[in-house]
């Protein structure tokens, strides 16, 4: 199992929530509002010759845990529809998941994803 983590800018999260839809195996997916920087806010400071334009971009977080063998059609679905080509898209993190609980059931493991 892996988690699945993608900040992308607030403006394209339909896009994005649409074509994490189109995949039938997909079960679930958060998002949440989120604050951040990166290297798109150390351009715009070196753009405006050191002066700090804002402290935090706004960022959109979506939380997604799935089979290893749905990683890169998640993660494509996400670049599909994300990408503008600009500095400041975002970034996806893809990490190990040891387990998954249902709270309601107590069932475990990958039946839960």
């Amino acid at each position: 199992m892996k988690a699945i983590h993608a900040y992308v800018r607030p403006h394209k999260v339909d896009d994005v929530a649409l074509a994490l839809r189109q995949l039938p195996s997909l079960t679930g997916v958060s998002a949440s509002a989120s604050r951040g920087w990166g290297h798109a806010k150390q351009e715009a400071e070196k753009e405006h010759h050191g002066e700090r334009v804002s402290d935090f971009e706004e960022y959109t977080r979506f939380e997604i845990c799935c089979l290893d063998s749905l990683v890169d059609e998640v993660v494509q679905a996400i670049l599909d529809s994300a990408a503008t080509g600009l500095l400041g898209d975002g970034k996806i993190f893809v990490c190990p998941l040891e387990d998954a609980i249902r709270i309601r059931t107590g069932e475990r493991g990958e039946g839960v994803c």
